[in-house]
């Protein structure tokens, strides 16, 4: 497949950043919507298909945990996959991981439930579900980083936030999916059959997504761009040696926005439909919404990013969301206004915040050790800020309160803060 892409690529007089922009949007847009039709499916199916002998709360509970599997694997799969594109390239682990990816995720749409086979769904509901995450560690393809590197002086920030607009548009085509289907189908039957169908359509996306990536990361000119900012995968160890600091500063300089990720998509989801205070499309159509005002954050934190800088604008958006955690036990407790305020205003913070989580610290790296320093960062900052957000925010909400996901975001706020003044001292390039 790989000599395939490059031959009817092989004609092309170099590729336009403008091009990248595309593979980067594509690439994230598709591997977000298999990210948030798990996440949806977590909160309104998996908890009665595959634990209908626990109440719904800890049913809930019980699914966030199987949710946290596959950030748990994408430091794993970074790793794997990055010893295959050392011996057969970078098209063969691209090709491999997505096809994981899509493969384990259409077989998690042809589960059966406990009620047909016992433990043993749960079981493989858990392996399929670290198996996505082992494929999403692989799929990196280095054109973020690339993406980065290309960018002119002044317009680091407006670059570094192209990436991150893959997460509202994969959000919003999952919720609107799983909105329609919950809308019109009878509850038996959605939760019988429908929800399988996201799952189908990940997988198509998948394939789509693999042909749009393969066109940039397999032509000559892609790989000489690679050569050219030596781009390539470092062994882990050498990395750790050389600049394991970096990954951990990395990973907690964005942990603000990463726990407010979840706590702002999947959280209000699970709380809202447990407390029955909405009808679930009602608020996957407010979350619509959000991931909107998400996608216009995000663009404007690239302009903001440009003018004052990335960190700073991280800082001051970390001492935002640390404000907003102190609203948030008052809006969700104020009825179907706040709630979805607190979605609504959580999707504005998160797309301002967002936008630059990714690119403010990475360039602490080295050229040499950057495409396989950004991917360790990136999944590090998934597991520490995110893989365990939705569980740990539900399960003291519900057992202690509110103010506990008040402590729980404000605590990640100020990691971010300390992080980025530590990261002052380690930067090399901004």
């Amino acid at each position: 497949m790989e000599q395939d892409v490059r031959n009817v690529t092989a004609d092309h007089s170099g590729i336009a950043p403008s091009e990248i922009a595309v593979g980067v949007i594509i690439g994230r847009a598709s591997e977000y919507f298999d990210f948030f039709v798990y996440a949806i499916a977590s909160v309104l199916v998996f908890p009665a298909v595959f634990f209908p002998f626990e109440a719904r709360l800890e049913g809930t509970l019980y699914s966030f945990v199987i949710f946290s599997f596959a950030f748990i694997a994408r430091p794993i799969g970074t790793v794997a996959f990055m010893a295959i594109q050392r011996r057969w390239g970078r098209g063969v682990k691209l090709t491999a991981a997505l096809f994981l990816l899509g493969v384990s995720t259409v077989c998690i749409a042809f589960l059966p439930g406990y009620a047909s086979i016992g433990p043993a769904a749960i079981v493989l509901l858990s392996v399929l579900r670290f198996a996505q995450g082992i494929a999403l560690g692989g799929s990196w393809d280095g054109l973020p980083s690339l993406l980065a590197l290309s960018a002119p002086e002044k317009r680091r920030g407006w670059y570094a936030m192209i990436p991150q607009l893959g997460a509202p548009i994969g959000f919003m085509i999952a919720a609107g999916l799983f909105m329609f289907l919950h809308a019109s189908l009878w509850s038996g039957d959605f939760l019988d059959w429908g929800w399988r169908y996201p799952f189908y359509v990940a997988f198509a996306i998948n394939v789509v997504a693999l042909f749009a990536r393969l066109r940039l990361v397999v032509t000559n000119e892609y790989e000489a761009l690679l050569d050219k900012n030596e781009l390539e995968p470092v062994p882990v160890r050498e990395l750790f040696k050389a600049r394991g600091g970096n990954l951990f500063i990395g990973a907690f300089a964005s942990l603000a926005s990463y726990a407010l990720f979840h706590l702002v998509t999947v959280f209000p989801l699970s709380w809202i439909t447990l407390k029955s205070s909405q009808p679930v499309s009602d608020v996957l159509l407010i979350q619509i919404i959000g991931a909107a005002i998400c996608i216009v954050g995000v663009i404007v934190s690239g302009w903001v990013a440009d003018r004052f800088g990335r960190r700073t604008t991280l800082g001051v958006l970390a001492v935002a969301i640390a404000v907003f955690s102190g609203f948030a036990p008052t809006l969700l407790t104020a009825g179907e206004f706040g709630e979805d305020a607190f979605i609504l205003v959580g999707f504005a913070l998160l797309g301002l915040s967002y936008g630059q989580a990714a690119g403010a610290v990475t360039s602490n790296f080295e050229a040499k050790y950057r495409y396989t320093g950004a991917a360790l960062t990136s999944d590090f900052a998934w597991l520490i800020g995110a893989a365990f957000a939705p569980l740990v925010a539900l399960g003291l909400s519900a057992h202690f309160g509110l103010a506990y996901l008040s402590v729980y975001l404000l605590s990640g706020a100020a990691c971010t803060l300390v992080a980025l003044q530590v990261n002052r001292s380690l930067e090399i390039r901004d």
